[in-house]
């Protein structure tokens, strides 16, 4: 399948990297399909003019997460999006501006959904006193930020309050969402929050709930959260 690259250029230690990047999106927005077989190696190494090295070097890497797969004799094919390790933080934020955004976002409420009320619960049983304690340096700020007429920090602050709850669970399976979070909470805040709301009295109760250790109300609360009017994206259909 013919496709057209951009020539790379920059560091020669990073070409590999944006070369990946290059793919990656083309990958991710369809125009490279599942299952097709990408251009050969000598017609990528001249659309993007890179070396043989850093081209396998790119093609090493997007393998690592599941986008492609190399056989003697075939090529290169572009795997089913099944094989795609779609919780990779690098390859979300690749993602940013891909294909239709609504449809990622509405997926990730989904999974937040599925993970962060219980993420809160834990937190209230796990979470030391140090993390207790930058939780509550979090959850202060967020109350200027929803008194103030400049609410430009509140996604930052924000973000940083979810993350430490993730951190806070003691459990090491929950820890690398905190990763996944961060580099998907920003883009889905500002698509979520049509209104500009805080929702600061549900966070007001995540907070008490896990600084009372009570880890029913941190999940209800966390839970209450996620299904406020301004976490719904426009004609959300999510199970």
């Amino acid at each position: 399948m013919a496709n057209e690259f951009a020539m790379i250029e920059g560091a020669s230690r990073s070409l590999h990297l944006q070369v990946a990047r290059e793919i990656a999106k083309s990958i991710l927005s369809g125009a490279l399909p599942q299952d097709s077989i990408i251009p050969s190696e000598m017609e990528l190494c001249e659309q993007f003019g890179v070396s043989r090295t850093a081209l396998r070097e790119a093609i090493k890497h997007l393998s690592s997460k599941g986008l492609l797969e190399s056989r003697p004799k075939i090529g290169t094919r572009v795997k089913s999006r099944e094989h795609w390790n779609m919780l990779d933080s690098q390859l979300l934020s690749w993602m940013s501006g891909v294909g239709e955004t609504s449809d990622t976002l509405t997926e990730f409420l989904a999974l937040r959904r599925a993970i962060e009320p219980e993420a809160a619960a834990l937190a209230a049983i796990n979470a030391s006193a140090e993390q207790r304690m930058r939780l509550s340096e979090y959850y202060q700020r967020m109350v200027e930020i929803a008194k103030s007429e400049d609410q430009s920090d509140w996604v930052e602050t924000d973000l940083q309050f979810h993350r430490t709850v993730y951190l806070a669970t003691g459990n090491s399976f929950y820890i690398p969402f905190a990763n996944v979070l961060q580099v998907m909470f920003i883009g889905f805040f500002q698509h979520s929050s049509k209104e500009g709301g805080t929702c600061m009295s549900e966070h007001t109760a995540i907070y008490q709930a896990i600084m009372a250790g009570d880890p029913d109300k941190a999940r209800e609360a966390n839970l209450a959260l996620l299904n406020n009017s301004n976490h719904r994206l426009p004609e959300e259909n999510v199970a």
